[in-house]
């Protein structure tokens, strides 16, 4: 018994509570009063509580490793399911940029890679659109460089063979060369409409205010020179636009031009800009109702206008130019009975400030 127990017998103390380290190993020993001067001493050994703590230590331990190999499973198994339509779709593209297949992908479910492979077949509808549109416009320019360059070449070997037998008057080579010439202006005409039908990117950001009664004048002073003995009745009014000035012309230029085309000798071509729609009448045969919702698609020709020289890129070119301008351009038929092309551009009567 030591000082802590003779306390609580004598009172001065209420229990005491310690552990005591002997030979045999250490004790808990605990005092409590009892009556005047007594006190009850108890005394236990440790070692067993120690035992049992070890042991629980140890279980608790394996559990516990347990229990963080078990998360770490179950996390990869979530991770690799849940990055597994991830590497689907990381696949599925490798695959297309190796095969250049461009067929949709498979979508599955609603989440955020559904989403995402969706986006991403809407991004491979519009490059195979692209795409198709390209090889048209290659296999059809080849259709069309073909005659000319057949031609012109027949020509050059028959000014050869006449060369190098001395036969050709100077009236056969005159004609041949203009015919030449002719030729060589076709294919210019040609490889320009290619080069701007192959701009297929939006209008650009950076752009200027156009007035289009004065892009309509400058196209109609081009106008009466291929057309010198037909009637041009103007009337403009004043119709900003914010575009292309030299896309705006070309456009224009087309429509008067086709008109010239198509107009009889001594007729007359009528051009009405009011309020942002621009009205192109001629007098010619007028253009068949079965061709109407064709005659803006690239090279198409109507059997009428096969024998007309022209490539049947000059309303394709008028239609992309005004949708780059997010206008739009129809035909229909003039009070003359002939053809009257009607365009269409946003804009306002007065310039923006």
């Amino acid at each position: 018994m030591g000082e802590a127990e003779i306390a609580v017998a004598s009172g001065t103390s209420g229990r005491s509570i310690r552990t005591v380290t002997l030979n045999t190993g250490e004790f808990r020993v605990v005092a409590v009063p009892c009556g005047a001067d007594f006190a009850v001493v108890l005394s236990q050994n440790m070692a067993p509580q120690e035992r049992v703590l070890k042991k629980l230590g140890a279980v608790m331990l394996l559990f516990g490793l347990a229990g963080v190999i078990g998360a770490a499973a179950a996390g990869w198994a979530v991770a690799r399911n849940g990055l597994r339509p991830v590497r689907r779709l990381t696949r599925n593209v490798e695959r297309i940029a190796r095969t250049e297949d461009l067929q949709p992908l498979p979508v599955e479910g609603d989440d955020e890679i559904a989403r995402l492979a969706t986006a991403f077949n809407d991004m491979l509808v519009a490059v195979s659109a692209s795409r198709d549109r390209q090889r048209r416009l290659v296999v059809d320019a080849g259709h069309e460089l073909r005659t000319p360059l057949t031609s012109l070449r027949t020509n050059l070997d028959l000014l050869l063979q006449a060369d190098a037998s001395g036969g050709l008057g100077d009236a056969a080579r005159h004609e041949l060369l203009d015919d030449v010439r002719a030729q060589i202006e076709e294919m210019s005409t040609l490889v320009g409409d290619l080069v701007e039908l192959a701009r297929d990117e939006p209008l650009r950001a950076v752009v200027e205010q156009v007035d289009l009664a004065e892009v309509v004048d400058r196209a109609v002073v081009r106008a009466r020179r291929r057309g010198a003995e037909l009637t041009f009745e103007v009337d403009t009014e004043p119709w900003w636009v914010t575009g292309e000035s030299a896309s705006l012309e070309r456009a224009v230029t087309n429509l008067l031009d086709n008109a010239v085309k198509w107009s009889p000798p001594g007729g007359t071509v009528r051009i009405r800009l009011n309020h942002g729609t621009l009205t192109v009448d001629d007098e010619g045969p007028g253009i068949a109702p079965a061709d109407r919702e064709h005659v803006f698609d690239r090279f198409y020709r109507s059997e009428e206008s096969r024998s007309m020289p022209g490539s049947g890129l000059g309303l394709s070119i008028v239609r992309q130019v005004i949708e780059r301008h997010a206008g739009n351009v129809r035909v229909d038929e003039s009070e003359d009975g002939g053809t009257r092309m009607v365009m269409q551009v946003p804009g306002a009567p007065l310039v923006a400030g």
